[in-house]
């Protein structure tokens, strides 16, 4: 079995613009909003699936205070609140570049800018983000 190897370096992430300036630890997280079957047992035992058709998913950036896509987010979450138009949609593509994970949506936003926190150190930011359909892609390195 050949030896796999990851890369953190080697994980992208598009949003509106290359996202970096990643905090030290989990620096993305995708997570699917709703199960993709929800299983129903009778009361005689009997079971039956229910497929979801809810694609959408909800995707977390834990970015570092000093990080420059902090004002390139912040910039487009501000042109989503002030047009009228959804000039704060964008697509957005996560790629383990090191394997073959990929998750893209053509259409997410910022459900909210992130709490603003000072301390002794410096603190991270997470901004949230949704789509309404996302396409997976869970592989391996």
């Amino acid at each position: 079995m050949p030896l796999r190897n990851f890369d953190p370096n080697q994980v992208s992430v598009i949003f509106g613009s290359i996202i970096g300036g990643y905090a030290d630890g989990t620096f993305v997280s995708i997570e699917q909003n709703e199960d993709s079957f929800a299983l129903t047992i009778g009361t005689d035992g009997e079971g039956c699936r229910a497929r979801s058709n809810n694609r959408s998913a909800r995707m977390t950036l834990t970015l570092g205070q000093w990080s420059a896509s902090n004002q390139a987010l912040s910039a487009l979450h501000n042109a989503d609140i002030l047009t009228p138009g959804g000039d704060g949609i964008a697509p957005f593509v996560m790629k383990d570049n090191s394997g073959t994970t990929i998750c893209s949506a053509e259409k997410a936003w910022i459900t909210k800018p992130p709490a603003v926190s000072y301390g002794r150190e410096p603190e991270n930011r997470e901004w949230v983000l949704e789509t309404d359909n996302m396409i997976w892609n869970v592989g391996g390195n």
